[in-house]
C-alpha cells in the first residue's frame, strides 16, 4: 500500500482548521499544568468533575446504571474514568494512556556541598539521553512530607519570578576527553546533579555554609529537614512551557508529549461521552516509562478492582463476569509512535514510517525485531478500528517504531491482550522522543482525540 499522499492540512476545511488549532491551546495548557502524574492526576478529576462524574465510593451507594459517569483515583498517581453502557459483561471500549514521562527523580540522599555550590542528586527515570538534560533551565516537582505529617505540594522553576535550577556541562574549550566518548557515555548519570544553591552570605558555618543554607531555607518554607528527602516525590522536569513552532504555528513543543499528547486526547474525547450502548473507558496509568510495574501501573490491579465493584454493584458477582468483561473488550492502547525524521532516516523504514501532519498513527504491532515484547494485532478487529475512523472523518496512517533490526520499544498494550481483549497500539507521531522538549503536529494532536471519540461512542 502506498503511503497517503495528502496530509491532514491539505484535507481539511477552514472550519476544521480552527478546531486543530483551538484543540492545540486547549493540550498545551495541559501540558502546563501537569509536568508530573501527580499534577496530571489531579487535572483530570478536576475536568471531570466539572462533567459530572463522581468517585467510586460515592457511585456504589446507589444501583450503578447506564449512563453514569465514575471516576476512581489510584492512589493521587493513576485513575481509571467509566461511562457506563448496557451490560459491562459484554465488554468495554477502553482508549488505555499513560501520563508518567521521563524525567529526573530527586535521590533519597541527595543534598550535598562542593565547590562552594550546592547540588541535588538525582536518578534518571525512564529512557533518558543524558547529554540532552545539562545546561537546560529546570523546575523541581513534588510533594514534601515533614515530620509533622504536613504535606506540601511544590513547582518551583515553572512561575518567571522563580528561580530555576541547572546541571553544569564541560565547556568546548576543555572538552577534548569528552568528545572521544561515545554519545551514551560523554555524560554520565552520576553527573546530573541539579545546582540549587551558591550563596553562604552571612553564614557562620564552618563546614558546608551553602548546603545548611538550602537546609534552612526548606525548613522555614515547608518546616522540613535533611531526613525528609528519603519521604519526598521530587521530580526535575524542564522549566519551559510548551509553546507552538514554526512560523505556521502548526506544531507544539513541550516537555511530557509521552504521553500526555495522547492521555489528553483520551480525557478530551470521553468527556464527550454520553449513555454509550457499549461501557466506555479512559485509563490514565502511571510507570509505564519503566516498565508498567508498581501499585499504579496497568500490571497493578485498581483497573480490576474497580471493574469487580461495579459488577457486584450491578449484579451477582462472579470472577467469571470480571474475566468476561475484560475478555469481551476493545482496546486503543494510547501511546505515541516515532515520526519519520528527515535527518535521520536512516533508523526507519520510510515505507511504513509514520510521518508528521498525516494523521492519528496505528502500530499493528510494536516490540523490538523479531516483534519481541509485541502485542500483534488481528485483522478482524483492525478493520473494525478502520471501519470506525472512516465512517467519522479521521484521517489515519500505519506505522511501525523504526526499521526491525534497529530497535524498538513497548506500551500497555500486551497486559490487556494478555486478559483476552482485541487491542492495538493507535497513537499520535512524534519527533525527539524522550528529549526534554519534544515536538508533534497539531494536525496529529487533534486527530488522535477525533480516533479516540469515534471508537468510544
Amino acid at each position: 500500500m502506498e503511503k497517503i499522499k495528502k496530509s491532514v492540512w491539505q484535507q481539511i476545511d477552514e472550519n476544521e482548521k480552527e478546531k486543530i488549532y483551538a484543540y492545540g491551546e486547549d493540550y498545551k495548557n495541559f501540558l502546563d499544568k501537569a509536568k508530573t502524574e501527580r499534577e496530571a492526576t489531579s487535572f483530570i478529576i478536576e475536568k471531570a468533575k466539572e462533567k459530572g462524574f463522581i468517585e467510586l465510593k460515592e457511585a456504589l451507594k446507589n444501583k450503578i446504571k447506564k449512563g453514569d459517569k465514575i471516576y476512581v483515583n489510584n492512589k493521587n498517581k493513576s485513575l481509571a474514568l467509566f461511562v457506563i453502557g448496557d451490560d459491562l459483561e459484554e465488554g468495554m471500549n477502553i482508549v488505555g494512556s499513560h501520563i508518567d514521562s521521563p524525567r529526573l527523580d530527586v535521590k533519597q540522599n541527595p543534598l550535598y556541598e562542593d565547590s562552594e555550590l550546592a547540588f541535588l542528586k538525582t536518578h534518571y527515570y525512564g529512557g533518558i539521553r543524558k547529554y540532552q538534560w545539562p545546561t537546560i533551565p529546570l523546575a523541581i516537582h513534588g510533594i514534601i512530607i515533614n515530620k509533622n505529617n504536613e504535606k506540601f505540594e511544590i513547582a518551583i522553576g515553572e512561575d518567571e519570578n522563580d528561580p530555576i535550577f541547572y546541571i553544569t556541562d564541560l565547556l568546548p574549550h576543555l572538552s577534548a576527553d569528552q568528545n572521544k566518548k561515545p554519545l551514551s557515555e560523554a555524560i554520565t548519570a552520576e553527573s546530573l546533579n541539579v545546582i540549587v544553591g551558591h550563596s553562604s552570605y552571612g553564614s557562620k558555618e564552618k563546614e558546608n555554609p551553602i548546603k545548611k543554607f538550602v537546609l534552612q531555607y526548606l525548613n522555614e518554607k515547608y518546616n522540613m529537614v535533611e531526613e525528609d528527602f528519603a519521604i519526598a516525590e521530587l521530580e526535575v522536569v524542564p522549566a519551559s512551557k510548551a509553546r507552538d513552532v514554526g512560523f505556521d504555528r502548526a506544531m507544539v513543543a513541550g516537555h511530557g508529549q509521552d504521553d500526555r499528547v495522547c492521555s489528553f486526547a483520551n480525557l478530551y474525547a470521553l468527556l464527550q461521552v454520553e449513555n454509550p450502548k457499549i461501557t466506555a473507558v479512559g485509563l490514565f496509568v502511571d510507570k509505564e516509562e519503566i516498565g508498567s510495574v508498581g501499585n499504579t501501573s496497568m500490571n497493578s490491579a485498581f483497573f480490576e478492582n474497580a471493574l469487580a465493584e461495579i459488577l457486584a454493584n450491578q449484579k451477582n458477582y462472579s470472577d467469571l463476569l470480571l474475566r468476561r468483561s475484560i475478555a469481551n473488550s476493545k482496546v486503543l492502547s494510547a501511546d505515541v509512535i516515532v515520526a519519520l525524521d528527515p535527518d535521520f532516516k536512516e533508523v526507519s523504514d520510510d515505507k511504513n514510517a509514520a510521518l508528521s501532519g498525516y494523521g492519528v498513527a496505528i502500530a499493528k504491532y510494536t516490540g523490538a525485531r523479531g516483534k519481541s515484547g509485541s502485542n500483534d494485532a488481528n485483522s478482524e478487529f483492525l478493520r473494525e478500528v478502520v471501519n470506525k475512523f472512516n465512517d467519522n472523518n479521521v484521517i489515519w496512517q500505519t506505522s511501525e517504531l523504526g526499521k526491525t533490526d534497529q530497535g524498538g520499544g513497548g506500551t500497555i498494550a500486551y497486559i490487556l491482550a494478555g486478559k483476552g481483549a482485541e487491542v492495538v497500539d493507535c497513537g499520535t507521531a512524534m519527533l525527539s522522543m524522550h528529549a526534554p522538549y519534544e515536538i508533534l503536529s497539531k494536525a496529529d494532536a487533534y486527530m488522535t482525540m477525533k480516533a479516540y471519540l469515534a471508537f468510544l461512542k
